[in-house]
């Protein structure tokens, strides 16, 4: 019984903290996602120590239920109608500010002298972003105009290419290191990704046509999560990527789903709730000392990430042929970083436990670097982009 009342007063406040930091970030210029994390910080271990382990513990799990329907938000964005107006500055964009971010980070490890294969997965974990903090922030924000819609756009790809990139990674460091079974990591790849994207069709084609017809034109609750966790657990059973799967499912309803007036707005209702759990946990299992401990290595994989975000978006932009607007703050816009990055390190440390130390203290700290200043720079950048259009001028 101690553990059911401590399981539920835990839950109970945080999710009224979650309320008063709605209010909160109603009323100053840092986003819900921010104040989350600094809330967590001071009632988790590093502070009061209010969070009983049998909350805490289930961290990984919350991750990533946040993760998958974040995923499949994200996937329901990418209709054809949004890719016909803003397809070729979203795939050049994702694509520059992902492949520029791993090549700036790794050229910038090597160069303080970071071992190779410890560089190079550090430059692909850089390369993702935050999909469930840029999407809280776009949704706190109100705008709904072109850059908001192109920027959760990239977003849903930057994290699809920054886990291709991430797999080649592991598959390359893998083969580096001997511990292939295969000593091919080009199969290592194909799998991974393919099957995700298999996963995600395959289950998309039947959830298209079957759901939102209890209730017509609207899938239910049930519906919508039935087939999210569902999508999210064969993807883990079958060792593929969950978050493309989620991805590739929410694009193929969101296109095939005919009889569909929107297909998204009940899981929505349960997404906020995840958020607060998730970010307050976050902040609250985040070890402040690793700070002390990254030394150069951090300093310089976030300076590298920062250019490499910067750089790769205004190349991207420029190649699309878009305006300066766009241009100037796009790369603003992605630099927050969170659960994706979290959860390619802890994939990482668990493969190559030899790195592992190294790997979380880098991740970790960073992240609470980038969580804080990350969700007030988009916002800044929606405020700078209102209005705007996406065509060149």
């Amino acid at each position: 019984m101690e553990s059911a009342s401590q399981f539920l007063i835990a839950i109970g406040g945080i999710l009224v903290l979650g309320m008063a930091t709605d209010l909160l970030g109603r009323r100053t210029f840092l986003p819900r996602i921010t104040l989350l994390l600094i809330f967590g910080i001071i009632i988790g271990q590093n502070g009061f120590d209010l969070i009983p382990d049998i909350i805490s513990n289930k961290f990984e799990l919350i991750a990533d239920v946040l993760l998958l329907i974040v995923g499949f938000l994200l996937g329901g964005m990418l209709t054809r109608d949004s890719l016909s107006k803003a397809g070729d500055q979203m795939l050049w964009i994702s694509i520059s500010g992902a492949l520029v971010t791993t090549l700036v980070v790794f050229s910038g490890l090597l160069l303080i002298g970071t071992p190779t294969e410890i560089a190079l997965l550090l430059g692909c974990i850089a390369s993702a972003t935050a999909p469930a903090a840029t999407l809280d922030t776009v949704m706190e924000s109100g705008e709904q105009g072109p850059f908001s819609k192109l920027l959760l756009a990239i977003v849903a790809l930057d994290d699809a290419w920054g886990i291709i990139l991430f797999s080649i990674c592991i598959a390359l460091v893998s083969v580096m290191n001997g511990h292939s079974e295969t000593n091919n990591f080009v199969y290592t790849i194909v799998a991974d990704i393919g099957g995700a994207i298999l996963v995600g069709v395959l289950i998309g084609f039947p959830a298209a046509y079957l759901t939102g017809r209890i209730k017509p034109g609207q899938p239910m609750l049930t519906e919508a999560l039935a087939v999210v966790f569902l999508c999210g657990g064969i993807a883990l059973w079958l060792n593929v990527s969950f978050l493309i799967a989620a991805i590739v499912l929410g694009a193929v309803v969101a296109n095939f789903a005919k009889h569909h007036e929107y297909p998204f707005n009940a899981i929505e209702g349960v997404e906020w709730p995840l958020m607060v759990i998730f970010f307050v946990l976050a902040g609250a299992s985040l070890e402040i000392s690793a700070l002390q401990s990254i030394g150069t290595i951090g300093a310089v994989f976030i300076i590298c990430r920062i250019a490499g975000k910067l750089l790769g978006s205004h190349i991207g932009s420029r190649i699309s042929g878009a305006n300066k607007i766009t241009q100037r703050w796009i790369g603003v816009a992605l630099l927050p970083q969170a659960g994706a990055a979290m959860g390619m390190a802890l994939v990482a440390a668990n493969q190559f436990p030899e790195y592992r130390q190294i790997l979380l203290s880098v991740v970790i700290s960073t992240t609470i670097f980038f969580e804080i200043i990350g969700p007030p720079l988009t916002k800044l950048a929606l405020d700078k982009t209102k209005d705007q259009k996406l065509e060149n001028k």
